[in-house]
């Protein structure tokens, strides 16, 4: 058994992101033969193309780009979530094809808090702390094994599995979405494992094209935040944070 941190890497993306959009954008306001389009774009227009797109909301032009990200280090709480970004392609791990006897497991933070929790008697005592959190996933790997060692097919005895189990998925997206994913799940709001995950997305997605996700992050980074009562109230923080 072992813990995991989540690890994101860029496999691939679209070649020339930016002078990608910047000529699809050209078409829509410009009589230039699709040909000719290459070779009249400057990077200066490039930039410019991207800046006024984004404050006219025309995000059609960022579909023709897309990024493909690996991801493991995560776990199935962490892909359910990712999944409901249906604007993308996937293809993740299987349980059923996959064994799980040696499974892996992502332990949350909390789990590693002393004190944070108190046992029946009321004393200060973490009973619910890493070790345990360990332990309890070592007695499903027993269970697992078993039900594997006693014929139950893979595809069944996954049925045992937490939602801590690690998995690996690979993530496909276009740049329009991409900015949608960063302002939902970037923000303080998400669930820690998937924020940790997006704003590595965001990093890596942001060396490869400065321009498109200059911006990009939470909702907070543009303008207001759009969680209401429930906002973090952190917002300069996260501004500096995200634009740095």
């Amino acid at each position: 058994m072992s813990e995991e941190k989540v690890k994101v890497i860029l496999l691939q993306y679209t070649q020339y992101p930016e002078e990608v959009i910047a000529q699809a954008a050209r078409l829509c306001y410009s009589q230039t033969p699709i040909r000719n389009l290459q070779n009249t774009i400057s990077d200066a227009a490039q930039t410019d193309f991207i800046t006024n797109l984004a404050d006219m909301g025309h995000f059609s032009p960022f579909e023709h780009v897309s990024f493909t990200f690996g991801v493991e280090g995560i776990s199935r709480a962490c892909s359910h979530q990712i999944v409901r970004h249906r604007i993308a392609s996937y293809s993740q791990q299987s349980q059923r094809y996959v064994s799980e006897q040696n499974f892996d497991f992502i332990i949350p933070e909390s789990f590693n808090s002393q004190g944070l929790f108190k046992d029946a008697t009321n004393k200060e005592a973490c009973v619910c702390g890493k070790e345990w959190f360990s332990s309890i996933m070592g007695m499903i790997q027993q269970w697992y094994n078993e039900a594997i060692k006693r014929g139950i097919p893979k595809e069944d005895a996954r049925f045992l599995l937490p939602n801590a189990t690690e998995t690996k998925i690979i993530i496909t997206m276009n740049a329009r979405e991409l900015l949608h994913f960063f302002n939902v799940r970037c923000c303080n709001r998400a669930q820690w494992e998937i924020q940790a995950m997006a704003t590595e997305m965001l990093r890596l997605s942001k060396s490869v094209a400065p321009n498109i996700f200059k911006m990009a992050g939470p909702r907070c980074i543009s303008g207001e935040c759009s969680e209401g009562k429930m906002s973090c109230g952190k917002m300069d923080e996260v501004r500096i944070r995200f634009q740095s």
